[in-house]
């Protein structure tokens, strides 16, 4: 995108895009730099990545940008282009019906360029406008997600667990638990595209590559005599994040527990939060569907508070 052309819609943007840093409620971190790296600077640069795109429909309204990226790997495993909407650019004089024909005419767009597809895009709840538009022009909601956090970790404590990192030939095994533990209300299995049998094994293989491709830092299990290992929790140090920020974080990617070992979800965030004391980390993030009560109860007992929430819509080709 020319700078020229979008630095307007950029600023008339400003207070949404904010919301757009997966960190902004941190408020240890400046949120200057927080909208340099996530927020307007993102939308600025955008186009500077490969698989940056920019669509601007033809509006009476004044200029929309949308922005998206497409999905690589994601594409290639489902068989179908998958692209993920960052957000649109527009002006203060914007009307939520001009905002909808624009969302429409996106639609169209990747329809023409892509036959079938999947497109997808998480929202702030604070972003109301585009919310709207979006969902006016048929993309659906499928999860709306909580994002906890825990601070003052040197604060932290809780009765200890024997975990140990999983290995790398326990990979397949991590996997067979993630599909087995099915969540309904997860992004995958909640909307119908995917389906529950192409759901689970996506999960599964999510699930394996935090083992086997570097995906997580670590990922723990439990480390007791005799108790077999139908649990897992795989962390993210964040690092590209936290080092642009000039702090140190962690999050908890994925996780899942089998009914051979109930009651260990606390017991594995548990440790997450001991590992993040002991690295020197500022926080810790969490994110669950609203729908996820026994994580609320976790969350509950080691500290955890809300940090932000938001919405994941979906749509595909027409």
């Amino acid at each position: 995108m020319e700078p020229q052309s979008v630095a307007g819609l950029v600023a008339a943007r400003a207070a949404a895009l904010g919301f757009y840093s997966p960190y902004y409620f941190l408020r240890q971190l400046p949120l200057e730099r927080q909208q340099e790296l996530f927020g307007t600077g993102a939308a600025a640069r955008w186009g500077s990545r490969q698989g940056e795109e920019t669509y601007a429909p033809p509006t009476a309204g004044g200029p929309v940008h949308w922005l998206w990226q497409q999905l690589p790997w994601d594409s290639a495993h489902f068989g179908t282009p998958m692209v993920r909407l960052f957000t649109g650019l527009f002006g203060a004089a914007m009307t939520p019906e001009e905002l909808t024909r624009a969302a429409v005419a996106l639609r169209a767009h990747l329809a023409e360029q892509h036959g079938a597809f999947y497109a997808f895009g998480l929202v702030p709840a604070e972003d109301g406008q585009l919310l709207q538009a979006l969902t006016a022009a048929g993309w659906r909601l499928v999860e709306t997600r909580l994002t906890f956090y825990r601070d003052h970790l040197a604060d932290f404590d809780f009765p200890a667990s024997a975990v140990r990192a999983a290995a790398s030939a326990e990979a397949a095994h991590i996997g067979r638990i993630a599909a087995a533990a099915r969540n309904p209300y997860d992004r995958f299995h909640a909307d119908p595209w995917f389906g529950p049998a192409r759901a689970d094994a996506y999960l599964a293989r999510y699930a394996e590559n935090t083992v086997s491709a570097g995906l997580a830092a670590t990922v723990l299990v439990p480390n007791e005599p005799a108790l077999p290992v139908d649990s897992f929790l795989a962390i993210s140090d964040l690092s590209a994040d936290a080092a642009a920020l000039g702090t140190r974080l962690s999050r908890v990617l994925l996780t899942a527990v089998g009914p051979a070992n109930r009651g260990w979800h606390l017991k594995l965030v548990a440790e997450t939060l001991r590992r993040a004391r002991k690295h020197g980390h500022g926080a810790v993030l969490m994110t669950t569907q609203a729908t996820n009560h026994a994580v609320f109860r976790t969350a509950e007992k080691l500290g955890f508070r809300l940090g932000a929430t938001s919405h994941a819509l979906a749509c595909d080709s027409p």
